[in-house]
């Protein structure tokens, strides 16, 4: 039972060097997203409880204009490495910086709507184009 941790927790600089070399590069983007929510002080996606009124950070990997009941809706797809939920901006056909790949810092209150998490109008941050928290 003790080769069960090994698989777990890489110890030394050999074996993380090795598990960095045989994780596919969606592992790899995803371990990077949840060392930079770690580093912001964001709560996990995946740990995020419904009505719970929280702030996560992730890259957008879709933005779609969805209208709503007859109204414009903006909806993003926010994912942090661990899960992903639904921005979404009623009202709005656009936003400038709201674009695939981009990183965002979200605060809101947490909801469900198909089955899915979402934050309806939240407040947000853009995180500067490129790797973690470097200067564009």
């Amino acid at each position: 039972m003790s080769g069960d941790n090994i698989g777990d927790q890489p110890q030394g600089r050999f074996r993380r060097m090795l598990s960095r070399l045989t994780s596919s590069s969606e592992e790899l983007a995803a371990q990077e997203l949840r060392q930079d929510t770690a580093e912001a002080g964001c709560t996990p996606i995946a740990a995020c409880g419904d009505r719970e009124v929280v702030t996560v950070a992730g890259t957008l990997r879709t933005v779609t204009l969805r209208p709503r009941a007859g109204v414009p809706a903006l909806e993003a797809e926010l994912f942090d490495g661990t899960e992903a939920l639904d921005v979404v901006w009623l009202g709005r056909r656009s936003i400038v910086g709201i674009e695939p790949g981009r990183r965002l810092i979200a605060s809101g209150r947490i909801g469900h709507a198909r089955g899915r998490r979402v934050l309806f109008n939240p407040r947000y941050e853009l995180r500067p184009v490129g790797h973690g928290s470097e200067s564009a």
